[in-house]
């Protein structure tokens, strides 16, 4: 086995020389909840000899290639996109003849990675590169709109078993090497419905509004950025959960009937899905990364958390607010795995302590990454009557064998869900998104400065609502047209998420009507809803072919989970793939410069991206993330990150931000992958120090422990107590249900589940004298929490 990693990203010569990159320049222009992006790459050739080079980069899973083109010596050279191997044979055509020739290509293994190989660059030339490509904007919890420009890609774990070669399994190894450039980001925004504020992890110019309705605005980033971490950027609309119909115009040279040929519709819906008080069971699985990776800091700033720390807290939470009567057991994984017990055991007080104890116990300790052994351990259990399985995976790395891992997640979707979690810059997108689209569960992001903790719980407060059932579409259209859906169809249905469904337009609206409507139907827990949504035909024209795009990558996705290369879905691929100009694993993009036509001057040297040591990938650009030490083969890593925001208020200078490195950290580079740490967990909060003490039904017993919580003593507190001889657990109850709304309101979040069972142990318990209870409470809290919180 072996651990391995791309770090320095850009071109490189035989000597190890890089080809200096000379700019970076990316500009984003987001409608709603779509983003269309084209990134350009100037670099130039200062060797004596020509070069044949290649580079990495990372690429949101969810996007969309559409277009690739080159600018050498003002010549343009615009890309075709063909099947894999005749790109490959007409690159090796090309270049025997003297030609230039550019190929982008996805990595067959990760949906997440794309490589770029430029041959034929002459001495003292320039390269110019530009990539486009269109992606689907995620949804926050909080209602922002989310872009992300990865710049960080997770080590490769790979092992023998796989027989799956990955693009970074042949090159050299290098440390990281710091070369100049320039970068420069902008980012347009539109929306009917006002932008409202933008918040970034990086330093941003005042957000700029261009009309006066505040529809549309524009932001870039500070000058001197250096791209040496994920680019996120918050977009909060005045509207958001607005249900929306799209009708894209065909491409005009394309046949009608095919993909391209017709009408492509674009629907999202916001269902207004009731919350349930019921008490919902099921089987709750949870898988722990314990990789040496997870011993690296949530981010660079001093007392930070490390990752390990931070998912041990997280499953503290989710053990606590798990309900009496369902099924649970945890896995850690690295190298090897190991599970709690054999079987899920039934969640009761002892079952919770004992897992508790040992969830003390995980430590970042297993080594490399690992995750389809413990995953088939997993599916080879049959799962209980009644107790819907429910998987929860917290990782910080990625695995070569992405393809593999999904394939087996998507051949048990029948039978369960998976709630995702990248953890850090640089989480494999496609394996994150991956699994949780194959089970339809959630898959969720964390950097920088976010926690953990309120998203992973808010995924749990999902799985812990009941089952929507029997979705269907319906729709009501003119004569002469009829429709044919090009995304899986929905099954699964989440309060407060958005669904997005494609369809193909087929046919001739003979009766010139001008709208139709479609009605997503679902029903819960017997009780039958219907959203409906009125929309105009009238098809609208956009030169990029922006839906028409995202529908095919919609398609190429959903046949991408199959292991198998199947002829007959790889057949289907290719021809979307072709139709839409998206790339796929099976095409690329292959630019040749046929003006060049002459041989080679000197001899020509071949160039990849060196391997580096340390814990990051950096890719697109070198980066300042990491400082070798030659003698001792140890990098010491950076992950500058924290967030601003932008709103019409905004008058301020960019902030400054310290980069220096975090020397508490580090990552040795040997094959065996250890990764040690010098941090220090902080000491547990007040509000997880009360959480620990919570038992399985809810309830909070009266004992020094809480009472140091809560800032009394035992004495003091049983003395306010209305009545001595009434129920001492429910004054204790009340008092920690009382204590998180005055004093830990800003982590509501975290606490809701765990609160929604202790009133709901309290409400058991009736008694009149519940009033008098809270009212001596507030007291003695001195608080002013209203009794409502208790369903009084």
């Amino acid at each position: 086995m072996s651990f391995i990693m791309v770090y320095s990203s850009g071109l490189l010569t035989h000597s190890k020389e890089p080809v200096p990159l000379k700019s970076i320049s990316v500009a984003v222009t987001i409608r709603e909840f779509v983003a269309d992006v084209s990134a350009t790459l100037d670099y130039k050739n200062e060797e004596k000899d020509p070069v044949e080079a290649f580079f990495v980069f990372p690429m949101d899973e969810d996007s969309a290639v559409y277009s690739f083109q080159a600018l050498v010596d003002g010549t343009s050279i615009v890309a075709e996109i063909q099947e894999k191997q005749q790109t490959q044979e007409n690159y090796e055509n090309a270049f025997s003849q003297g030609q230039q020739a550019f190929i982008l290509e996805q990595e067959r293994c990760s949906g997440d990675i794309f490589s770029c190989s430029i041959g034929n660059l002459p001495a003292d030339k320039k390269a110019v590169v530009t990539v486009s490509y269109v992606q689907e904007l995620s949804l926050e919890a909080d209602g922002a709109i989310r872009f992300s420009l990865p710049a960080i890609l997770n080590p490769h774990y790979l092992f023998q078993e796989l027989d799956e070669e990955d693009i970074t399994s042949h090159m050299s190894r290098l440390p990281g090497k710091e070369l100049p450039y320039t970068f420069s980001f902008n980012a347009n925004f539109y929306s009917p419905h006002g932008i409202d504020k933008v918040q970034s992890n990086c330093p941003l110019s005042p957000l700029q509004y261009l009309d006066d309705d505040k529809t549309v605005a524009q932001i870039s980033l500070a000058e001197g950025h250096l791209f040496d971490r994920d680019i996120e950027i918050l977009v909060y609309y005045r509207e958001v959960n607005t249900p929306s119909v799209s009708v894209e115009l065909a491409q005009a040279d394309a046949k009608p009937g095919s993909l391209m040929g017709d009408p492509t519709v674009m629907v999202s819906f916001y269902p207004k899905i009731p919350e349930s008080q019921e008490k919902i069971t099921g089987e709750f699985i949870f898988l722990m990364d314990c990789s040496g990776s997870m011993s690296c800091p949530m981010n660079n700033e001093g007392g930070a958390q490390l990752r390990i720390h931070s998912a041990k807290e997280t499953l503290v939470l989710m053990l606590k607010s798990l309900p009496l009567g369902c099924f649970f057991n945890i896995y850690e994984f690295g190298s090897s795995f190991e599970s709690f017990y054999p079987e899920s055991v039934e969640y009761t007080q002892q079952s919770m302590e004992d897992a508790m104890k040992r969830v003390k116990a995980i430590d970042a300790d297993l080594g490399g990454t690992e995750i389809l052994e413990p995953l088939k351990e997993i599916y080879s259990k049959s799962c209980r009557p009644g107790h819907p399985r429910q998987l929860f995976l917290f990782t910080d790395g990625e695995v070569c064998g992405t393809r593999q891992v999904i394939a087996e997640v998507q051949c048990h979707n029948q039978n369960h869900r998976c709630f995702s979690f990248g953890i850090g810059e640089g989480a494999s997108i496609s394996l994150i998104k991956g699994i949780a689209r194959a089970t339809g569960g959630i898959a969720e992001f964390i950097t920088g400065r976010e926690r953990m903790q309120p998203k992973a719980l808010r995924s749990l407060k999902l799985a812990l609502q009941p089952m929507v059932k029997n979705v269907s579409l319906t729709w009501t259209l003119p004569p002469g047209l009829e429709t044919t859906l090009l995304s899986p169809a929905p099954t699964v249905i989440f309060r407060g998420q958005r669904l997005i469904i494609y369809i193909q337009l087929k046919g001739t609206n003979t009766a010139k009507e001008v709208t139709g409507e479609v009605c997503l139907q679902y029903t819960i827990q017997g009780v039958d809803f219907r959203d409906k949504m009125p929309f105009s035909l009238d098809p609208k024209a956009y030169d990029k072919l922006t839906i028409h795009r995202l529908a095919a990558k919609s398609l190429i996705q959903n046949l991408y989970g199959n292991l198998q290369d199947v002829p007959e879905e790889k057949k289907k691929v290719v021809d979307i793939s072709l139709q839409s100009g998206v790339v796929s694993t099976h095409t690329a993009y292959i630019a040749i410069n046929k003006e060049l036509n002459q041989p080679i001057q000197g001899s020509l040297t071949q160039s990849g991206i060196p391997l580096a040591f340390g814990y990051y990938r950096t890719s697109l650009i070198p980066s300042q993330m990491a400082m070798s030490s030659p003698s001792s083969g140890i990098s010491y890593f950076t992950s500058p990150v924290s967030f601003t925001e932008l709103d019409d208020n905004e008058d301020e200078e960019p902030t400054d931000w310290d980069d220096e490195l975090c020397t508490d950290y580090i990552c040795k580079s040997d094959s065996s992958t250890i990764i040690s740490a010098r941090g220090i967990s902080p000491p547990e909060s007040l509000l997880l120090q009360l959480i620990s003490l919570q038992k399985a039904d809810g309830s909070w017993e009266l004992d020094e422990a809480l009472a140091s919580v809560l800032g009394v003593n035992v004495q003091n507190a049983l003395a306010a107590l209305p009545d001595q001889r009434k129920d001492v657990l429910r004054w204790a109850t009340v008092l920690a249900v009382l204590w998180m709304h005055s004093f830990s309101w800003a982590e509501r979040d975290e606490w809701e589940l765990l609160e929604r069972k202790a009133v709901a142990w309290i409400q058991s318990r009736s008694d009149p004298s519940l009033c008098e209870c809270i009212k001596a409470a507030n007291i003695l809290l001195k608080s002013s929490v209203d009794p409502a919180v208790f369903g009084l």
